[in-house]
């Protein structure tokens, strides 16, 4: 599976990595990503996703049906 968050689908940035010397090599920051298990209250059940620390924060003020909604997410699959 790819490194991308399932609800906000944040993933990997290019960035530079500087030196002491000022020497800039390309780098890639990859996204902050977790694998949670979320109770799903109107499915009734366990739900296992890949998701940014920032998707965890906001699930917790908007809720998963809602978030799966933008993003389009079927939850039943997971």
């Amino acid at each position: 599976m790819s490194r991308v968050c399932q609800l906000t689908g944040k993933k990997a940035n290019n960035g530079m990595s500087v030196s002491h010397s000022h020497r800039r090599t390309k780098k890639l920051q990859q996204a902050n990503l977790q694998w949670k298990r979320i109770w799903w209250v109107e499915g009734k059940r366990w739900v296992k996703l890949h998701l940014s620390t920032k998707a965890l924060k906001t699930l917790e003020l908007k809720g998963l049906a809602a978030m799966a909604k933008e993003a389009g997410l079927n939850l039943n699959k997971f």
